[in-house]
């Protein structure tokens, strides 16, 4: 048979085949949602603070300028965390006033459901793994304060659609943000409190707790005071109003 022959033969093949068939299956793209609190308008800005305590130690500089202040904040903690600061979760425990403590996971793994990285973390993998993954980290916060969490958020706060809608199912609004305030702790002191101080009213701050030894922390607790000095109100997640994209919040 000749070549052209052959190649006609080919191509008619796969014309005949159905629509689709040679198309590989393409996995769900990662979100990483947005959150934002209801604006103060009228009665001034508003903000909503929201910490990652992912493992490690407790960043004192934080917690004590949020605390000397009066200002809340809403704090989501790993149970790997909650093992290794009992002390500051029950100094936290003592001002519910102040602080809303949400669920981070069980091990600090992303809230993926296939086998992926990000950003060197190896995500949960499956439905079955993000299931154990959020509920290790409610079940740990149930059993240290007897209050069961209205919130999650994964480690690096990227998700696909289909473990947002597991989540929800499982009774958890997923908390996004609108502002960075520190880059994963990597930002230096100034422009961690540069990115802070610039909030806008209605905003919801990420930043982390957790990392004492970094620079960011400081320039973090600079930047709330300068938005406290600026007129803004602080409010938890709980009390803001806060409506998320991704359908990550609201109706499900």
């Amino acid at each position: 048979m000749k070549p052209a022959m052959r190649l006609l033969l080919l191509m008619l093949a796969v014309a005949a085949l159905p629509s689709g068939a040679l198309a590989r299956p393409r996995p769900s793209a990662l979100v990483e949602p947005t959150l934002h609190i209801a604006p103060g308008g009228e009665t001034g800005p508003r903000v909503a603070l929201t910490f990652d305590a992912c493992m490690g130690k407790s960043d004192m500089r934080i917690l004590k300028t949020l605390i000397d202040n009066g200002l809340p904040a809403t704090i989501f903690v790993t149970e790997r965390w909650i093992k290794s600061n009992r002390g500051v979760l029950e100094t936290m425990l003592k001002h519910p006033d102040l602080f809303e403590i949400e669920d981070h996971g069980a091990r600090h793994v992303p809230a993926v459901d296939r086998p992926i990285s990000i950003y060197g973390i190896r995500a949960a993998g499956s439905p079955e793994a993000v299931r154990t993954e959020v509920a290790g980290g409610a079940d740990a916060i149930l059993a240290a304060s007897g209050r069961h969490a209205g919130w999650f958020r994964g480690a690096t706060a990227k998700y696909t659609p289909s473990a947002i809608a597991q989540i929800r199912g499982m009774g958890l609004e997923v908390a996004g943000f609108s502002l960075n305030g520190d880059g994963g702790a990597t930002f230096t002191a100034s422009l961690a409190q540069r990115r802070v101080a610039a909030a806008k009213d209605g905003d919801v701050i990420i930043a982390h707790i957790n990392q004492p030894g970094r620079s960011s922390g400081g320039g973090v607790a600079k930047g709330i005071l300068d938005l406290k000095a600026k007129g803004y109100r602080f409010v938890k997640l709980a009390d803001g109003g806060a409506t998320g994209s991704d359908g990550t919040t609201g109706a499900k």
